[in-house]
């Protein structure tokens, strides 16, 4: 079995597999690195042979994961690192060691799902989109706040926004306008996001016509399936270039 980690700077993402034909053994999200070994224990029949990590922590907090799992479980975690090039894919940026790897990751998963030019958007903390050309060449994307920093924002700085996550989920029932605190904050939001989905399809259809293909991931990638009715929503993209960066036996 091998553990993956997707590890963010507020919550680590994380699945266990078969390492044979990678059928999911279990999974979830965790806000601590000792939450995460608990959660992993608590498997049933639990045999890792190795791990794989994309991590956009810092050096230290990565690597003290790292032996957190190796004291844990006995297995030396491989970690995702930058690269020019690889799997056909090649590193739009100027400085390729400067792409978030998240980003990275899913962009290499997605080249080697469409086997041609394709648009990504990763709906998360931040959301963020990338273009990948038929030939493989990232052509670099966009990054803009996400659904819970443009909560958070309103929340901190609006003395008279304040409601509970529950009232925000309610709230989603409709994208009607608001007609209280709650629904006009977390409706606005939505209609933000999707309006960054519709601007990216358009640069999409500039560059490419209609021959391109769209993945949706992250977890608010649910809230803009109305915008871009044609694409393929795949949570775990970033879990599928970590295996092309990070292959274990």
């Amino acid at each position: 079995m091998i553990l993956e980690l997707d590890c963010g700077n507020s919550f680590i993402k994380w699945r266990v597999i078969h390492a044979a034909d990678a059928t999911i053994v279990g999974g979830g999200i965790v806000d601590s690195d000792q939450a995460l070994i608990d959660d992993v224990r608590a498997l049933a029949s639990l045999r890792l042979t190795g791990c794989r990590i994309v991590s956009v922590r810092s050096e230290d907090e990565t690597s003290a994961l790292c032996a957190l799992i190796d004291k844990a479980f006995a297995v030396l975690a491989r970690v995702a690192e930058p690269a020019r090039a690889m799997a056909g894919v090649h590193n739009g940026y100027e400085d390729y060691q400067r792409l978030g790897m998240d980003r990275w990751l899913a962009v290499l998963g997605a080249f080697h799902l469409a086997k041609g030019a394709c648009l990504v958007i990763d709906l998360g903390t931040a959301a963020k989109a990338d273009f990948v050309s038929a030939s493989g060449e990232h052509l670099g994307g966009y990054i803009c706040p996400g659904m819970p920093l443009m909560r958070s924002q309103l929340r901190t700085h609006t003395r008279r926004i304040r409601y509970d996550d529950a009232s925000a989920e309610r709230a989603l029932s409709s994208l009607s306008p608001g007609r209280s605190t709650v629904e006009a904050v977390e409706r606005g939001c939505v209609l933000m996001l999707q309006g960054f989905a519709r601007t990216q399809l358009e640069q999409a259809r500039a560059l490419w016509g209609d021959d391109f293909s769209v993945f949706l991931t992250g977890g608010d990638a649910p809230l803009v399936r109305e915008a871009a009715p044609q694409a393929r929503v795949v949570p775990d993209l970033v879990f599928v270039g970590l295996a092309m960066a990070c292959p274990l036996d």
